[in-house]
């Protein structure tokens, strides 16, 4: 049996940042078909800095741990602030996951990732 750290069970409990932006600026999807968990993160920049975040997942516990954090962790960062947001930073902001939920902390922070380069990519179309 593994436990959780108290701020991953928080997180959890009342993850951070939940539902999707309608008309988001960016969006990065991810899954990993191993585990089935699946998320999605929806980014508003403004000034090349990300305003809002939202995100939906589907999965675990660490999962949903792991989106809300990164959610927090990205709010009012620079877009290349929000890129240097690694999986490892997650976890030791949730103090700790269990080694065979690490994975999902790649997962969030991958997703996040996924949806600045989407931004990225519409403004390039947009020139």
């Amino acid at each position: 049996m593994f436990m959780y750290s108290k701020k991953v069970m928080e997180h959890f409990m009342s993850p951070r940042n939940v539902g999707e932006i309608k008309d988001a600026d960016g969006i990065g999807e991810i899954g990993n078909p191993v585990c089935g968990d699946m998320m999605t993160f929806y980014i508003k920049v403004k000034d090349n800095k990300i305003n809002d975040v939202k995100f939906k997942t589907f999965g675990c516990g660490a999962a949903i741990a792991v989106s809300s954090m990164v959610s927090e962790m990205a709010k009012g960062k620079t877009l290349d602030e929000a890129l240097k947001i690694s999986n490892k930073n997650v976890a030791k902001e949730l103090g700790g996951l269990p080694k065979n939920k690490l994975h999902c902390s790649n997962l969030g922070a991958d997703a996040l990732h996924k949806a600045i380069e989407n931004y990225k990519k519409k403004q390039k179309n947009k020139k």
